[in-house]
Parts: C-alpha cells; sequence; structure tokens
C-alpha cells in the first residue's frame, strides 16, 4: 500500500495547516471554549470556503467525490489544532444521507451541509447500551403518515451546535434484535425534543436527548424502515476511521512537543533529551505513531473500497483497538516527560491527553471492539 499523499493530497493538507496555523493556535481556543457556542462560526465558514464539507460527498451532490484516505490529512490536522468544531460528525451524516436518503432529503440537505449552513449530529447512544447499536429502545410508531418518537439518547457529541439530528428508534422488535432500527432525521428544534447540554472532558459539546412524542413527517424517516442498522453500522465505521486519523494527529502533536521540550529542559547542566532512558521513551512514543497510522490507512482503505461488512468491521474495529492502547501510551508519557507541568490547563499537551482519551471511548470502547472484532 502506497502511503504518500498525492500531489493534491499534500497540497489540501498543507491549506489546512496554514488555515489552523493562523486562525486556532491554543489561545484562540481558549476563547472558543469559553464561549456560549464552543465552536467558531468563522472557522466553520472557512472550512467550507476550503470545500471540506464537501469533500467526501459525490459530485452529483456539489462535492468532490473523495473519501476517508483524502480525509486523513484534514483529520490529522484537526487532531493537532484540536478544533472544536463538529466536522467529523457533520460530514460522516451528510455521507450517511447521500448514500441512504431519498432524493429530496439529499436535496434539501447536502447542499446547506457543504456551503457551511447546516451542521448534523448523530443521536444514536443510549443508557445501558454499552455502544451496541441494537439495544436501542427509543421507539418510533406511526401516526397517520408521519412518525412519533419517545425515547432518550446520550453524549450526542455537537447537538448544541447541530440544526438537524440523525436518531436511531425502533419501529419493531426488541431490544438486541437486529431488525426494527430505523433512521430518522429530526429537527433539533423540534416540538417535544429537549437537550441538556454539556461540556465534555476534551471542551467539545455534547448533549443528552429526550424525545416526547417528538411530530414528524413521513420524509423524516431515511431509508426503509426496520433497515436502518446496515446504514448506521457503515456510517460509524467511517466517522470511525476518521477519529483514528485525528488521533494520530494529536499525538504527532504530543511527540513533538515533548521532544522539544526534552531538548530545552535542562537538569545538572545538561538538556533532559540527553539521558538515554528518556530517549528510549521518546521513541516508543513515535513508533506508536508510526503504527497508528499505519492501521489507519488500512481502515479508511477498507471504508473506501467497498470491502464487504465483515471485512470492514473487522478491520475498522482492529484499528480501534490499537488507537486507543497508543493513545493512551502516547498520552499519558506525554504528561510524564513534562513532569508536573504536564498536568496544567496552561499547557496544550494536557489537553492533547484529553482528547486522545475521549476518541478511545468514542461510539465504542478497547474492549468493545476486540469483542466486535472476534464476531
Amino acid at each position: 500500500m502506497d502511503f504518500q499523499l498525492s500531489e493534491e493530497q499534500q497540497l489540501l493538507a498543507d491549506s489546512v495547516r496554514r488555515l489552523f496555523d493562523n486562525n486556532y493556535d491554543f489561545e484562540s481556543r481558549k476563547k472558543i471554549v469559553a464561549s456560549a457556542q464552543g465552536s467558531s462560526e468563522d472557522t466553520w465558514a472557512k472550512l467550507a470556503e476550503f470545500g471540506l464539507l464537501g469533500l467526501p460527498l459525490s459530485e452529483d451532490s456539489g462535492g468532490f467525490g473523495g473519501g476517508a484516505n483524502d480525509l486523513i490529512p484534514v483529520m490529522e490536522a484537526i487532531g493537532e489544532a484540536l478544533v472544536l468544531e463538529p466536522f467529523a460528525p457533520t460530514i460522516a451524516m451528510a455521507r450517511l444521507v447521500e448514500r441512504a436518503g431519498s432524493p429530496a432529503q439529499r436535496d434539501a440537505l447536502l447542499g446547506p451541509v457543504i456551503e457551511g449552513n447546516c451542521r448534523l449530529a448523530l443521536a444514536c447512544t443510549e443508557p445501558g447500551s454499552r455502544y451496541d447499536q441494537t439495544a436501542i429502545a427509543a421507539s418510533a410508531r406511526r401516526d397517520g403518515e408521519g412518525w412519533v418518537l419517545d425515547g432518550s439518547k446520550i453524549n450526542v457529541i455537537g447537538a448544541p451546535q447541530a440544526h438537524q439530528l440523525i436518531v436511531s428508534a425502533r419501529t419493531s422488535g426488541k431490544p438486541g434484535e437486529k431488525d426494527g432500527v430505523s433512521l430518522f432525521l429530526v429537527p433539533a428544534n423540534a416540538g417535544g425534543l429537549t437537550q441538556k447540554t454539556y461540556r465534555t472532558q476534551d471542551s467539545l459539546r455534547a448533549a443528552d436527548i429526550t424525545l416526547a412524542g417528538v411530530r414528524l413527517g413521513a420524509d423524516a424517516l431515511i431509508g426503509t424502515a426496520g433497515q436502518g442498522l446496515a446504514a448506521l453500522d457503515e456510517a460509524l465505521d467511517f466517522v470511525s476511521a476518521l477519529l483514528c486519523a485525528e488521533a494520530v494527529g494529536a499525538m504527532k502533536f504530543a511527540c513533538d512537543t515533548t521532544l522539544e521540550y526534552l531538548k530545552t529542559r535542562k537538569q545538572f547542566g545538561v538538556p533532559i533529551g540527553a539521558f538515554q532512558a528518556l530517549q528510549h521513551r521518546m521513541v516508543d512514543m513515535y513508533i506508536c505513531t508510526e503504527q497508528s497510522r499505519s492501521i489507519t490507512y488500512l481502515a479508511c482503505a477498507r471504508v473506501d473500497g467497498g470491502a464487504d461488512a465483515a471485512e470492514r468491521r473487522r478491520v475498522v474495529s482492529a484499528a480501534r483497538v490499537k488507537i486507543a492502547d497508543a493513545a493512551r501510551q502516547v498520552g499519558q508519557e506525554a504528561i510524564q516527560l513534562h513532569g508536573g507541568m504536564g498536568m496544567t490547563l496552561e499547557m496544550k499537551v494536557s489537553h492533547t491527553f484529553k482528547r486522545l482519551t475521549m476518541i478511545s471511548q468514542a461510539f465504542g470502547d478497547a474492549d468493545y471492539f476486540i469483542e466486535r472484532f472476534a464476531h
């Protein structure tokens, strides 16, 4: 497999890094974290201006026909800069709508997403479900030609900034059954939908959502009633591949900033990077990062390459397990090699450690993906 970026991908990667270097330094990020919205409208507009919001969508939809592999350098730059905007959830859900939605849904949604006027979030996790997408208790029942949704969702990343939510609900069967799961497009301001918003440990914005008699039209259903699990599973693998790439970017920053610290921090009159024991630990961090990058490319290739669902699930699960292990090692070593300073909020490396930890839990932890890999 050729891991080298194409000329177009390299130009895109350089442009995105310049964007974040010039507009998203650590002090600017602190101000965004402290703001009421928790994200920057100006940054979102620039992401749209660069065409990034349409990168994985087809040319027929107004996008560029790219895939997860094309997004790797973008997600690495996002991971290095610790970008707070809900980029991955929005493009992953837009891709889901493009693949599983009706022509009317695609026409109504994808253009505004590409232009930066619509943000999306996925509401699929429920209390006690332990990441199992078949363990859905939220219900959707027929009401004339429309639907009525009831239930609850937790830890919906990007929900406070989203205009539309993609919600999983059961139209038939019982929790634990694969059939009967449906997907619905729900306006964030729909009647009967309430959000309990909060800031996560890595400073993103999320919400716990309650659905109490939310009435939707017939056009809210994405795809066929009761057959939404396959589309949801594929979308989660796509966003997992993107999160792996983001984690690689965050690990790269952790390695680079730790190496710089070892070169400048002195003890006994010499830089501590001269001590062989610390050099060995630094090498291990870089090895973990490069191994993570390799398996991320493999996962993205399987997501893009039309592999059968079982193979795609297996490779993405393996990638998530490796990323979780590497994120823990690289994050902890970066903190320890910085000493007490590494724990302070004034140091970006502490926020990088938090982001790596939260990526390792997003849509499934290592135990979940080990079990998924085995099955």
